[in-house]
């Protein structure tokens, strides 16, 4: 299909939307919710390509001015300089168009859950893992995102075995997804007497937080287990059992919970990762019946992937996937150069689905 009949596609669908909301009498809340949106989000589509075919037509009717014999010079440099700017924006918003049209992520506007776990390194590898975690908690901040956490082991020393939390917001998994895998740092630890570089490495996890709608956990198949909570070193840290471990028996997928007092508050959060687990499960298994049709060029997120090397001696962060160096390490720890990474990561993934659907097309 062209793209001009994906574009027609696109107009006639955004005009009988249009028709049916106007149609709608109320009385079936959520399909008017679900038109609305697709209204809404077919709304910026069309507005780009109003303006896509105003300039083409812009452009045929300053064509006729240049033809024109009886045009005068002054109009006809006005008309020249006019339809240079025309002819360069048309390629522009034929481009937008085509992004705008590539299938989207039914996740991108979920929030997501973090889970950043330690990993070869030692103490070093806890206290790298504790870096990440604040670097995604000032993006968050920057971004307006709230940061919840529901599960951690500290090491006692600033670092973390573990930290799992959730991140609500706009748009929150779009611009996080392409964090998962493995994070490598290269640095010389605090406790190093001798001054020599270290590499360790921390796994990041970033899962999409599904809903009951997503989601249906049947009782059946869960196990849930209940015990005492423990600090560090084993110290009890609660008299009562409010821990809870469930299991998935189908999947063997296993969620502990012990932050909270309450027994009903751990299994709660429990359940949200649960279910953020089992809707990744779901995702991951969609996502491998594709790749035999594409392999995305940005990596396929697995956990055991190397995907980043944050080199603290020569100040510069490395994204293995695309091959991209930024020298500003500080600023990209501190949550404000991230953005530069996400976006240079989101346009490698849009230009791989471009050149499969011209693929396609072709």
């Amino acid at each position: 299909m062209s793209l001009e009949e994906k574009l027609d596609r696109v107009v006639e669908r955004h005009a009988q939307l249009s028709g049916l909301l106007a149609a709608s009498d109320g009385s079936d809340p959520q399909e008017y919710v679900k038109l609305s949106k697709e209204y809404a989000e077919l709304t910026q589509v069309v507005d780009t390509v109003l303006a896509l075919r105003g300039a083409r037509e812009e452009i045929v009717g300053l064509n006729e001015i240049l033809e024109d014999s009886d045009a005068d010079d002054e109009m006809k440099e006005l008309a020249q300089a006019e339809l240079e700017e025309l002819r360069a924006k048309e390629p522009n918003l034929e481009q937008k168009l085509k992004v705008m049209l590539l299938p989207k992520d039914d996740a991108d506007t979920k929030n997501a859950i973090l889970e950043i776990r330690a990993g070869t390194g030692g103490d070093e590898a806890g206290l790298f893992a504790a870096n990440l975690f604040r670097m995604y908690q000032r993006y968050a901040e920057n971004h307006g995102w709230k940061v919840e956490v529901m599960d951690s082991s500290d090491t006692g020393i600033g670092g973390f075995k573990e930290v799992v939390s959730s991140i609500s917001g706009q748009d929150v998994f779009s611009r996080l997804k392409y964090e998962s895998g493995v994070h490598r740092v290269q640095r010389v630890p605090e406790t190093e007497s001798s001054g020599r570089i270290h590499t360790s490495a921390a796994t990041v996890a970033v899962l999409p937080e599904a809903e009951e709608v997503d989601i249906d956990v049947a009782e059946a198949d869960l196990r849930v287990d209940t015990y005492r909570a423990s600090g560090p070193g084993g110290q009890s840290v609660n008299t009562t059992d409010s821990a809870v471990r469930i299991t998935h028996l189908p999947t063997g997928i296993v969620v502990t919970q012990q932050d909270e007092k309450s027994q009903h508050k751990n299994r709660a959060k429990a359940m949200r990762v649960l279910r953020a687990r089992l809707y990744e499960h779901e995702r991951q298994q969609i996502d491998a019946e594709r790749a035999a049709a594409r392999r995305n060029q940005v990596g396929s997120g697995d956990r055991s992937e190397r995907i980043r090397t944050y080199n603290f001696p020569q100040g510069r962060v490395t994204d293995h996937r695309i091959n991209l160096t930024l020298h500003k390490l500080d600023k990209i720890l501190d949550g404000e150069a991230l953005d530069e990474l996400i976006d240079a990561l989101t346009t490698e993934d849009q230009a791989a689905q471009l050149a499969e659907e011209d693929n396609i097309d072709g």
